[in-house]
C-alpha cells in the first residue's frame, strides 16, 4: 500500500499539491495542508508522487507503507 504523509510543520500553504492532485490535498483554512485520502492506488501514484515533489518546502512524502 501507498501512503502520503504531511509535515504540517513545514507546510507554507503554496498549494502546490492541490494543483497537481486536488483529489488526495487541499489546503485548510490556516493555510495549510490537508491530506483528503492518505492510501494511494498504484494507478496514482505517479501523479501523486508529482504532486508531492512540487512542494517547495517538501512537507509532503509518498512512501510505501
Amino acid at each position: 500500500m501507498t501512503v502520503v504523509k504531511a509535515d504540517l510543520e513545514a507546510c507554507q500553504g503554496y498549494a502546490n499539491c492541490v494543483v497537481g492532485a486536488e483529489d488526495v490535498f487541499d489546503i485548510d483554512d490556516d493555510g495549510l495542508v490537508v491530506v483528503l485520502r492518505s492510501a494511494i492506488d498504484d494507478t496514482d501514484r505517479a501523479r501523486v508522487e508529482a504532486a508531492a515533489r512540487s512542494c517547495p518546502v517538501n512537507a509532503l512524502v509518498v512512501e510505501d507503507d
